[in-house]
């Protein structure tokens, strides 16, 4: 079975935000682009992520004003993956760091980011034989741990 690798089931919509761009802000860019995270940076340089969980369990659970600065409530430091390493790789880094969004980077710039449902998409995809073998293989690695 051949690899695959994060650069080709990675989405390229990735939006960045500033440090100090307000809660309400960054909330409103990600529901007109359709995403569930924000990229934070600080000059252009890759400092956290935000996603939908943050809004929940940071912001409206503990009851932020919508106009905190972002950097406030960002998970860092920031976990990416290179856009070279496999699918499986990923998976293991997304179980490790117990995180649902990973971006990935090539010559430290962020060019994308891959989630768990992309995974589960590429899961899915092929013949059943295929996903036998890729579900023995999780298994096998299940029972060294």
């Amino acid at each position: 079975m051949d690899s695959t690798f994060v650069n080709q089931i990675m989405s390229k919509d990735v939006i960045t935000v500033s440090k100090s761009t307000s809660l309400q802000e960054a909330a409103q860019s990600m529901k007109k682009s359709n995403v569930g995270c924000v990229i934070v940076t600080d000059n252009n340089k890759p400092l956290g992520i935000v996603s939908e969980r943050d809004f929940v369990t940071k912001v409206a659970a503990e009851g932020r004003p919508l106009f905190t600065e972002i950097s406030e409530v960002m998970s860092s430091p920031l976990i990416t993956i290179d856009h070279e390493e496999t699918v499986w790789e990923a998976s293991e880094k997304m179980k490790e760091n117990l995180i649902h969004k990973l971006p990935v980077i090539e010559n430290d710039n962020i060019i994308g980011i891959v989630t768990t449902s992309d995974i589960v998409k590429i899961s899915s995809v092929g013949s059943d034989s295929q996903m036998r073998r890729v579900c023995d293989q999780i298994l096998l690695r299940m029972k060294d741990e």
